[in-house]
């Protein structure tokens, strides 16, 4: 299991936006126990994507204008980035063999 990097305002440009690679960005925040059990399996594909797609996580409580400017309404909410834009949306936790459908399709 790999831990997550943060992402944040400072960062979230030059680790998303203009990453080569796709980027799976968690919406979420502490306080959020759907939140905290999509942390795990997050963490088992970061280590199963490596060196093929970054899985970072966003503070939405820390970091609320990036959440706002992609209209996050309800947490833990998944976006991908390809080329610096979201081609995919998941709300809620998925399991691991969703989120493994959704990253195979961009790679």
């Amino acid at each position: 299991m790999a831990n997550l990097q943060q992402v944040n305002q400072s960062n979230f440009q030059q680790r998303v936006i203009d990453n080569d690679k796709p980027v799976l960005v968690d919406f979420y925040a502490d306080w959020c126990g759907p939140c905290r059990a999509q942390a795990p399996v997050l963490a088992t594909l970061a280590g199963e994507y490596t060196d093929r797609v970054d899985i970072v996580k966003l503070d939405v409580d820390q970091d609320g204008a990036i959440a706002g400017q992609y209209n996050i309404r309800s947490i833990p909410t998944l976006i991908l980035f390809r080329n610096g834009k979201p081609v995919d949306v998941q709300v809620g936790v998925n399991t691991a063999n969703t989120l493994k459908t959704i990253l195979d399709k961009v790679l």
